[in-house]
């Protein structure tokens, strides 16, 4: 573990060094937003399992006159998921603390507050991209795709979902600690990197969040909706580059000798579940000043900052959700 040393954090002298620092990229969030949210009640289990009861078949042979039907029980299907503990912890020294210019120790727990976000975002993108329902833009594998999204595709997956009974979304996570939700017009939602956004902008029928009306926007980072499919991008949703067929410099290409493929997550309700700890050790911040005398430090001459959490996502339901592979636009 390296640490934030005298030497990293120059003092500038020669001109004034603003108390507010220079804005930069923050992570982007959406994904928590359309799973079944589970949080798990701290000292219960690491292990948690999802539940769904069997539908029971339909009665396709009329009842015989004083002849009771044959019974059947109740049965169900579990789904397990295993939490797993993250975090992080960075170190600055007390030469640091009592010299530097810069709110270093502020701006530590504030980074690390963005890469607890970042951190479950990223695990649960991991987990839902890895769904075995695939299509591709063209072609029988990724190794073959340099094709951009056509709304031919969207309906084939739609099509798809619909065909699993995938339900539509109808209600979302309203993103406050309480884990309310509240209702939004049926649709599935489809989420991917920002550099598809200009290949979604021309499909036939896009209408942008701006021509909405009464209908509320999802997310803030929705783009608008085509058919029955509701889009937000993130750039944090990273594509599988190079990965795809001869680019042709038509779509994008990271090393010029294949396509960058990007994956298109289409959702349908419950398809997903997140598994948080609850409680207020969560997420357990770590805060250690430097000069903070003990044993192993005894001059205190030592700060940290760091997090530690429980948590995993689990796909619940591989039929309810699908991933389009697709190339995007290279725009000049």
């Amino acid at each position: 573990m390296s640490m934030t040393t005298y030497g990293d954090i120059s003092q500038r002298t020669a001109a004034y060094a603003a108390v507010e620092m220079l804005k930069h990229a923050e992570p982007v969030t959406i994904l928590s937003k359309f799973g079944q949210s589970k949080p798990i009640p701290k000292n219960k289990s690491e292990q948690v399992k999802f539940r769904r009861a069997i539908p029971f078949p339909v009665a396709t042979v009329p009842l015989q006159e004083g002849v009771t039907p044959t019974s059947h029980k109740m049965s169900y299907e579990d789904v397990p998921v295993t939490l797993k503990q993250w975090g992080d912890l960075a170190e600055l020294s007390d030469k640091i603390a009592d010299l530097s210019e810069d709110p270093v120790l502020k701006d530590m727990t504030y980074e690390t507050g963005l890469q607890i976000g970042a951190t479950v975002e990223a695990v649960t993108y991991g987990v839902i991209k890895a769904g075995t329902s695939v299509f591709y833009a063209n072609g029988a594998n990724r190794a073959a795709v340099n094709t951009i999204l056509t709304l031919n595709k969207q309906r084939a997956v739609t099509r798809y979902l619909e065909a699993q009974k995938a339900k539509m979304f109808t209600k979302i996570l309203s993103g406050s600690p309480m884990l309310d939700t509240h209702p939004v017009e049926a649709a599935y939602i489809a989420v991917c990197h920002t550099d598809c956004s200009a290949d979604i902008r021309n499909l036939a029928g896009f209408v942008p969040v701006a021509k909405y009306g009464q209908r509320q926007p999802i997310h803030e980072r929705e783009l608008g909706s085509v058919d029955n499919v509701r889009y937000v991008t993130s750039p944090d949703l990273a594509p599988f580059t190079d990965a795809g067929g001869a680019p042709g410099g038509t779509v994008v290409s990271t090393g010029g000798s294949a396509a960058d493929v990007y994956p298109i997550l289409y959702l349908g309700m419950d398809a997903y579940g997140l598994c948080p700890l609850r409680g207020q050790e969560a997420v357990q911040p770590s805060v250690l000043n430097p000069n903070t005398i003990s044993k192993a430090d005894p001059l205190g001459q030592r700060g940290f900052v760091g997090w530690k959490t429980w948590f995993n996502a689990v796909r619940l339901n591989e039929t309810w959700m699908a991933r389009l592979e697709v190339g995007v636009t290279k725009l000049l």
